[in-house]
């Protein structure tokens, strides 16, 4: 008889312990979105026109390192890593300036003739989105142009995946720039970190640092990581399909997939249909093939 009262306090308590918890995640996501439309003083315009011609001189891409300021050198910030080795290979380390328009530090760099924007936001990781808009206003670069390298708990570390669009799958700092930005066709450069193991919380094991054993790893991810970005700034490999332009590192710990949800798809059909019109020899042989 005990036995069965217990289990119906337990039915009808579970219910609504659930339901608050949805509650105080919802106020939560909610109170984010506030603060990123706050900080972020008027909605986001990208550049068009004449006026994305003054800011641009040709059209840009953008790669940002999504992370926490402070915290540089936790798996969080692991995207911050990864830009720091893509300055280095671009030989353009000593370059980096804070910008306080865009609340960040910012590299303009050029990749086989394309100007590309570095961005480190200089914000907490919740709220990286807003860096992220302003510096694509201010420089004129379209979100399907921007590419965002972060951390992936999915993944264990040594893996590195390419995702072409799509939601934030529980990432904040993602799911900032999808808000601030109003979109998420930006590609995604995924660098694993792994789940914590025992009874480690997600929370510290993300604001951890790597081990002397999982730097060795990450050294080499690190330079995974460039290739792989590298090969997405590329203009040849920019006119490929989506399904193709995500390579994968011919080393046994890393790999790529190519996922393209509508709005991802859509901003590639747009910059295959820009490509197309203004390049018809090009058209003509991809027809062909």
């Amino acid at each position: 008889m005990k036995k069965d009262t217990l289990l119906s306090k337990i039915c009808l308590f579970f219910p609504l312990f659930l339901k608050k918890l949805l509650s105080f995640f919802t106020m939560r996501r909610l109170l984010m979105r506030m603060m990123n439309r706050v900080l972020l003083s008027e909605p986001f315009k990208p550049a068009m026109g004449a006026e994305a011609e003054i800011h641009t001189q040709g059209r840009r891409k953008m790669v940002v390192g999504l992370g926490n300021t402070g915290m540089e050198g936790t798996r969080h910030s692991v995207g911050m890593a990864v830009l720091g080795a893509l300055a280095a290979r671009l030989g353009v380390e000593d370059r980096w300036r804070g910008d306080r328009h865009v609340s960040g530090e910012v590299v303009v760099s050029e990749v086989e003739e394309t100007r590309v924007v570095l961005l480190r936001p200089k914000l907490l990781m919740n709220i990286n989105g807003v860096a992220v808009a302003k510096a694509a206003g201010k420089y004129g670069v379209q979100p399907e142009d921007v590419l965002l390298v972060h951390d992936e708990l999915d993944k264990p570390l040594g893996k590195v995946v390419i995702k072409h669009g799509g939601s934030a799958r529980g990432h904040n700092g993602v799911r900032s720039c999808v808000d601030c930005l109003q979109t998420d066709v930006m590609l995604r450069l995924r660098v694993g970190i792994g789940r914590p193991s025992g009874k480690t919380s997600v929370e510290r094991h993300v604001l951890s640092r790597f081990s002397s054993e999982e730097q060795k790893v990450l050294d080499s991810v690190l330079t995974q990581s460039v290739d792989l970005i590298l090969s997405q700034l590329s203009p040849k490999d920019s006119q490929q399909s989506p399904s193709s332009s995500s390579s994968s590192s011919s080393s046994p710990s890393s790999s790529s997939s190519s996922s393209s949800p509508a709005g991802g798809r859509q901003a590639a059909q747009k910059r295959k249909e820009r490509e197309r019109s203004a390049s018809p020899a090009q058209d003509s042989s991809a027809a062909q093939s």
